[in-house]
């Protein structure tokens, strides 16, 4: 399923969007009515993608999309948002939800109400190929003073800083794509996303790129995100989660992932109640 919505300011006017009420948003009805639902993505394939002519695709947008529209909510229009402010900015009330692949975690479960899993996925290096400073960690990272690439307000920035890396060493890249030509010129030694993020760089990157990943890098788990909702719309949450756990029955939630590279399988095993360490 590739997706056809454009971003925000291409798809329908600011003053639209700025006119719809938190009653419309915490509303299914609302919702329905409006057309659409306001998401935050960031722009890191295969989890959310745009492509040069604005249309959003990846897996995050195209699981929330199927959702929705069994819902009887017919389109999104997505913004572009850093990891670290997604969750200020639904709580704000400029977007009705987060389909970015925002992992669940005890401290965001605080914030938020996920839904239940839907993609996971492991952490991983992106390193010069034969990881010439044979970097297996973010302790590693800390001890030999290199200088790491992160999405900023991510995960991978987070298991940094609590590794003991020095901020001024902690790099926050523009964009993911950024992160590569950063490495290959020597202004990071590390770039640390997803596995499957990685993945989709080195292939974007091709043969000859010099560029390799280093995967799972030790003391880190695999990471499930979901869907996030601010903690008032927990109803909106509860009715997209009964469509999520039946179409995770059905086979159609593997249908819309397992393309993308995600293992079903991983998600359905996975509980909201487990990442989050009590209920949601």
């Amino acid at each position: 399923m590739k997706l056809s919505t454009i971003l925000t300011f291409t798809a329908i006017g600011a003053s639209a969007l700025t006119a719809m009420t938190a009653a419309q948003a915490a509303d299914l009805e609302g919702l329905k009515s409006q057309g659409f639902a306001r998401i935050a993505i960031a722009n890191e394939p295969p989890w959310t993608q745009v492509t040069s002519d604005g249309k959003v695709s990846g897996a995050g947008p195209d699981v929330a999309l199927a959702v929705l529209k069994k819902l009887g909510v017919g389109d999104i229009v997505a913004s572009i948002s850093e990891y670290g402010a997604m969750i200020p900015g639904l709580q704000a009330q400029r977007f009705d939800m987060v389909a970015a692949g925002l992992f669940i975690k005890p401290e965001r479960c605080e914030a938020v109400a996920f839904s239940q899993p839907d993609l996971c996925d492991a952490e991983s290096f992106m390193v010069k190929e034969g990881n010439p400073m044979g970097l297996k960690s973010f302790a590693d990272i800390a001890s030999s003073g290199a200088k790491v690439g992160v999405v900023g307000g991510g995960t991978e920035e987070k298991l940094a800083i609590e590794a003991g890396v020095s901020r001024a060493n902690v790099i926050v890249v523009p964009d993911p794509q950024s992160g590569s030509k950063m490495l290959q010129d020597g202004r990071i030694d590390v770039y640390a996303l997803p596995v499957l993020s990685i993945s989709d760089l080195l292939k974007k990157a091709g043969e000859g790129s010099g560029l390799e990943m280093f995967a799972p890098f030790e003391g880190t788990p695999i990471f499930c995100a979901g869907v996030a909702f601010r903690k008032e719309d927990s109803a909106l949450r509860d009715a997209y989660d009964v469509v999520l756990v039946e179409m995770k029955a059905s086979g159609e939630f593997a249908a819309i992932v397992e393309p993308y590279g995600y293992s079903a399988d991983a998600a359905i095993q996975q509980t909201r109640e487990n990442l989050c360490g009590g209920p949601n």
